[in-house]
């Protein structure tokens, strides 16, 4: 049984199944629901910024070292030489620094930010764990030409690397720029490597297997300080709200790119923690993705005209992408390539 199916098939299949793009694209398709984000299957994650203090006696924050952990057999492993595919003139290759533990990469999929902020005439260190926010209505999903983002029913938001084509639409359209992107890998090494693609984009999945088999995330679990928890999002939202209360702080990730399932509690104006995030990339004049700004009361891209535009426009794509994909996924392994 040959793994392979000609490049010829796949495109042929995947044309063909445009006209069903097309369909949901307008409407006249079978639409799925949008999904309950207040249903009791939901899981949601509080990241308590007055109790978090970045594991400051250890060499790396130890949710940091559990994600690496739990998360390392899906690290990607690309293909090299690597090289520009046309009419790009670059590449993102961490596959030799997988030892950056300060930034989101293909490699390290949580970091702890750390940042000096001035309030109430005082200076204060804070330490603000990142990854990604798991939001409501993932602009990531859905303008994702390629179908390779999943919202599961726990609310998770994964990025399946068998299909994706690390085109980084995903990353353009986060607020936060999440996803990070690795060269030499995924599905476009096998079909067009020097015409379509850059890898495959990677970030947090929530620890999608543990959840899967009844336990709680890595980060959560390695956690000294009980800063981070996950449970039913509804509770979770409801505990956030009322600690932020208890210290007469704030609530980040509820309004947030239209809703989140990560919700960060603070003492300290979150508008003074991405500016001072900010101000320290610009110090530092670091201009890559992978140290996200917190920016407050961000919208949704969707709900734009841009967005709302983008999204009939990438529908179609995507609705054939799908199809393909089921199609190359059916007849991965067939004796013969058509």
């Amino acid at each position: 049984m040959s793994e392979n199916i000609s490049r010829r098939t796949f495109f042929k299949r995947s044309t063909a199944a445009g006209a069903l793009g097309v369909l949901m694209a307008t409407g006249l398709g079978k639409t799925a629901k949008a999904q309950d984000t207040n249903s009791t299957k939901n899981i949601g994650s509080v990241i308590d910024l007055t109790k978090c203090d970045g594991c400051q006696n250890e060499p790396i924050p130890l949710c940091v070292s559990a994600c690496e952990t739990d998360s390392k057999s899906h690290f990607p492993e690309p293909q090299k030489p690597l090289k520009p595919y046309w009419p790009q003139k670059f590449f993102e290759d961490w596959s030799e620094k997988r030892n950056i533990k300060n930034r989101l990469t293909p490699y390290n999929w949580t970091f702890v930010d750390k940042v000096t902020v001035e309030h109430n005439g005082q200076r204060e260190e804070i330490s603000v764990p990142r990854r990604c926010m798991h939001c409501d209505n993932p602009t990531c999903q859905k303008l994702c030409p390629f179908s390779a983002i999943d919202k599961k029913p726990s609310g998770a938001v994964s990025i399946d690397p068998d299909v994706c084509f690390g085109g980084a639409k995903c990353r353009d359209v986060c607020p936060w720029q999440i996803p990070q992107r690795q060269a030499g890998v995924g599905l476009y090494m096998k079909l067009a490597p020097d015409l379509a693609g850059g890898g495959v984009m990677f970030k947090c999945d929530m620890c999608s297997d543990l959840l899967a088999a009844g336990k709680q995330p890595a980060c959560q679990t390695a956690c000294p300080k009980g800063a981070i928890k996950f449970g039913p999002k509804v509770e979770i939202k409801k505990y956030a709200y009322e600690r932020a209360k208890e210290v007469n702080g704030y609530v980040y990730g509820d309004k947030e790119n239209g809703g989140t399932s990560t919700f960060y509690i603070s003492k300290v104006p979150f508008e003074k923690i991405h500016q001072a995030i900010i101000n320290d990339k610009k110090a530092n004049k670091d201009d890559k993705p992978g140290r996200p700004g917190m920016p407050v009361g961000v919208e949704n891209y969707l709900d734009s005209t841009n967005g709302l535009f983008l999204s009939a426009l990438i529908a179609p794509i995507a609705g054939a992408a799908a199809a393909g994909f089921t199609a190359y996924r059916t007849l991965k392994g067939e004796k013969k390539d058509e």
